[in-house]
């Protein structure tokens, strides 16, 4: 599955083939969508500290930060529900979420507080199929959420996706200096499935 899953198929045809994707998976659509949601309560429920200091009341991390709570906690909540399936990252050639018995079913996790867009690091929009060693094409789940606003309470869970996503669909920012890159219009609209979208 290294190789794009799309070859030969017309743009017309990839929102079929994704869905075909997605139902191929060992994890089904509603318990990705129950994990992510029970992991962003997580993020509130916890406490830090002797004073029990709370994430949403007396600490309103910036959107990286949310976001890298995200990023750990759904990998650590399935390897905990499927310790023989799942684990987290380890070594650099590994995606966000490894898949024990199929390294093909990996999952790649990307996190934005942009209302609907997701972004990778610009290396993902540069030439070749591995960010180092780990392989750029493959399953990833998506997840946008909102931001802290004054006391308007907690940010909530926007957008959960899933899909695959291939090396080439990664358009890197224009700018020598631009350090991101996003999805090209026709792999953010075919190529990754809504399971998700909040109120």
């Amino acid at each position: 599955m290294a190789d794009s899953q799309y070859v030969g198929i017309l743009e017309s045809e990839w929102l079929k083939k994704t869905e075909e994707l997605v139902k191929a998976h060992p994890l089904k659509t509603q318990e990705i969508k129950a994990v992510v949601l029970q992991a962003w309560a997580d993020i509130f429920e916890s406490r830090l500290g002797p004073k029990r200091f709370q994430i949403g009341k007396d600490i309103f991390p910036k959107p990286q930060i949310m976001g890298f709570f995200l990023h750990e906690l759904i990998p650590l909540e399935f390897s905990a529900r499927y310790p023989k399936r799942w684990r987290g990252e380890r070594t650099k050639l590994d995606k966000d979420m490894v898949y024990i018995p199929d390294d093909r079913f990996s999952i790649e996790i990307k996190t934005s507080s942009h209302p609907s867009q997701v972004f990778g690091n610009r290396s993902y929009a540069q030439e070749g199929e591995t960010q180092g060693n780990k392989r750029k094409s493959g399953y990833y789940l998506t997840v946008n959420f909102g931001k802290f606003a004054g006391k308007s309470g907690n940010p909530k869970i926007l957008l959960i996706r899933f899909g695959w996503i291939d090396h080439c669909d990664w358009i890197g920012q224009a700018s020598a200096k631009g350090q991101q890159a996003h999805l090209t219009a026709a792999a953010d609209k075919y190529k990754l499935l809504t399971i998700y979208r909040g109120e």
